[in-house]
């Protein structure tokens, strides 16, 4: 078993504001909005090393993972929403229910190796696509607890969503 990874989540889940969040991210206008905020968000978790979001306190796990870019071997940052188990993070590419695939999947297909910034901690990791059906099931669960949007993001699109799980 690796080192567990830190967890640094602002805020509580059961909140108003959380509450609210939620289910504002789950509607498409959420969505688009959220997306739009994406860049500054970017800004905001990079400075602090991922231990501040611009979504504010609002119990949302989340971590900057930082990928290769395939085609321009640049480094390539997203901010992501994660679930937290001991040893493995675990990310989603539901891209807000979106057609495509979003490119940090396709990155971390072609090369494995990145790092996520957690808890004002960066961390060297490596990814594997999450094929089990059930286990699957089970993670996807996981980040439907943490935010009905999830379930918005599935019924959106007819792909499936890739899911990694991140090791050290």
């Amino acid at each position: 078993m690796s080192e567990q990874f830190p967890e640094r989540i602002w805020g509580s889940r059961t909140s108003l504001l959380s509450r609210l969040g939620s289910s504002f991210a789950a509607t498409k206008i959420g969505s688009l909005t959220i997306r739009k905020l994406t860049p500054l968000d970017r800004r905001v978790l990079e400075r602090t090393d991922g231990k501040y979001t611009v979504l504010g306190p609002i119990g949302a796990p989340v971590i900057l993972l930082t990928t290769t870019g395939r085609k321009s071997g640049q480094p390539r940052t997203t901010p992501l929403l994660y679930v937290h188990d001991g040893d493995t993070l675990y990310v989603i590419g539901s891209n807000f229910g979106q057609a495509t695939h979003p490119a940090w999947t396709a990155n971390l297909l072609a090369e494995p190796a990145a790092v996520v910034a957690i808890a004002g901690s960066r961390i060297p990791v490596r990814a594997s696509l999450i094929e089990d059906a059930e286990r699957k099931q089970r993670i996807f669960e996981q980040f439907e607890e943490t935010t009905e949007a999830y379930t918005a993001y599935r019924k959106r699109t007819a792909r499936d969503l890739r899911i990694f799980a991140l090791t050290r």
